[in-house]
């Protein structure tokens, strides 16, 4: 395989796994603690509304519903985790996904809140860093928390892949 190949193959297979992760997660946080999960419809609506020529919203909940919102929101939710995972590994080097360790990955999966806390929440009318929300430290931790779980996920998704690619 060559190693643009196998690149993609780790960015993709890390990026889902670790999505999965965090994904399970939210179900754990629900199912235990009563605590709902981000509703990716309201992400495939900010997103639908590009195509309009519209970024930034006042409140995304009270924007007009885009046609296929939810899947749109899903499918993004997944693409964005392995954007983050192909970033991850182009900045760490990929021998890091041949023989991952975990706090690299920690520490970047608690940078990756910079994309929400500054791009996604202020245009979906949360204001930076969730500021807008009815509790914004809870939302603040909770994001920090849900982001350096995606880095623990990548962590145990690059251990599974490795072993899956070298067999």
């Amino acid at each position: 395989m060559s190693i643009e190949l196998e690149f993609i193959v780790y960015a993709i297979l890390i990026g889902i796994g670790a999505t999965l992760v965090i994904d399970l997660w939210a179900q754990f946080l629900q199912r235990v603690f009563a605590i709902p999960a981000l509703n990716w419809g309201l992400v495939g609506r900010w997103l639908g509304h590009f195509r309009n020529g519209k970024l930034s919203h006042e409140s995304i909940v009270k924007a007009s519903p885009v046609k296929g919102e939810n899947i749109i929101g899903w499918i993004a939710h997944y693409l964005i985790g392995i954007v983050f995972a192909a970033s991850f590994l182009a900045i760490e080097g990929f021998d890091w996904a041949r023989n991952p360790s975990l706090i690299p990955a920690l520490i970047f999966g608690a940078a990756t809140v910079i994309f929400p806390f500054f791009v996604m929440q202020p245009c979906m009318g949360l204001g930076i860093a969730a500021a807008k929300t009815p509790n914004p430290l809870q939302a603040r931790i909770r994001s920090l928390l849900t982001h350096t779980i995606f880095g623990f996920g990548m962590f145990c998704t690059a251990l599974l892949a490795a072993k899956l690619i070298a067999f």
